[in-house]
C-alpha cells in the first residue's frame, strides 16, 4: 500500500511511525520537516502535492486549513479520482471537500493529541463514494494509534468539543492537582509524578473494570473522610458544571469554525 500524506506535522508523523509496512509518500511545504522525516524513517518525498497524491493509494491531507484549499485544487487530477481521500484538517466539512474534489471517496477525520503517543481517540465519517473496504482501510490506519468510532458527520463537532479538546482539559486537571500537591507540601516532581500517575491510573480503572466513573468516585470516597472534603470543594465551586459547559462551548465555537467551509 502506498499512502501519502499532504502535510506531516506531529499528527502525520504519529501515523508515518506506525505504518512501517507500508510505503509512505511525503509532500511538505517546510524543507526542514521533510529531512528530518527522511532521516528517521523510510519514506519518499515528492517534490510536490500532485506528485504525492498520483503515486499514492490513499492520500492523507494533513495541512492546516487555511492551506486546503490550495492542496486540494492541486491533487485533483484524473489520476487521483479513484484513490482514498482521508482529511484529519479540523472543521472542513465533507460538502466542502466533495465540492472540491468532485467524484473522489472521502473520509473525515478527527483524531486528537494522544495519537501521537498511541492512546489516542478517533473519530471517522464517511463521504460519499466510500467504498466499505476503503473505510475499513481508513479505520485501519487510527486504530495504530489508538481506538476508533464511526460517527455521522454532524456530530463531529460534538466529538471535537469532547475527545478533540478534551485533552486539553485533562491536562489542566494535571496541573491544578501538581499545584495543589506543591501547596500541600510536596517537592515539584514528587508531585508531578502523583498526579500523573493517578490521572492515567483513574483512566486505566475506568476502562479496563467497565464500571461506571461515579460509581468508581463513591469506591474512593468514604464518608466524613479527605476525599469527601474535597469532593465538597470540588461541588461548591461547580467544577462538574464548568467540565460539562466546557464541551459545550468548544462544540459551538467547532460549529462557527465549520460554517466558514459552508457550501
Amino acid at each position: 500500500m502506498k499512502i501519502a500524506f499532504i502535510g506531516s506535522g506531529k499528527m502525520a508523523e504519529a501515523l508515518i511511525a506506525r505504518l512501517t509496512s507500508h510505503q509512505i509518500i511525503i509532500a511538505d511545504i517546510d524543507p526542514t520537516r521533510l529531512k528530518y522525516l527522511r532521516g528517521k524513517y523510510a519514506v519518499k518525498i515528492a517534490s510536490n502535492n500532485q506528485q504525492a497524491a498520483n503515486e499514492a493509494d490513499v492520500v492523507v491531507l494533513a495541512v492546516k486549513p487555511q492551506q486546503l484549499a490550495v492542496v486540494l485544487d492541486e491533487i485533483r487530477t484524473e489520476g487521483a479520482r479513484n484513490k482514498l481521500i482521508v482529511s484529519i484538517a479540523a472543521g472542513i466539512p465533507l460538502a466542502y471537500l466533495q465540492k472540491k474534489l468532485p467524484g473522489y471517496p472521502i473520509v473525515r477525520v478527527m483524531p486528537n493529541n494522544p495519537c501521537l503517543v498511541g492512546a489516542g481517540m478517533s473519530a471517522l465519517a464517511k463521504g460519499r463514494r466510500v467504498a466499505p473496504k476503503q473505510f475499513k482501510l481508513a479505520e485501519s490506519i487510527f486504530k495504530l494509534v489508538g481506538e476508533t468510532v464511526v460517527v455521522p458527520e454532524k456530530l463531529l463537532d460534538a466529538v471535537t468539543g469532547l475527545s478533540g479538546s478534551g485533552p486539553a482539559y485533562i491536562y489542566a486537571v494535571m496541573e491544578a492537582l501538581i499545584d495543589g500537591g506543591k501547596k500541600a507540601g510536596l517537592a515539584g516532581p514528587l508531585a508531578k509524578k502523583l498526579a500523573l500517575q493517578t490521572v492515567f491510573g483513574a483512566a486505566k480503572t475506568a476502562l479496563e473494570s467497565g464500571i461506571e466513573p461515579g460509581v468508581l468516585r463513591e469506591m474512593v470516597t468514604s464518608p466524613g473522610g479527605t476525599t469527601m472534603e474535597g469532593l465538597a470543594v470540588m461541588k461548591g465551586r461547580k467544577v462538574h458544571e464548568a467540565f460539562a459547559a466546557a464541551v459545550t462551548a468548544a462544540t459551538q465555537k467547532s460549529k462557527v469554525l465549520s460554517k466558514r467551509w459552508a457550501i
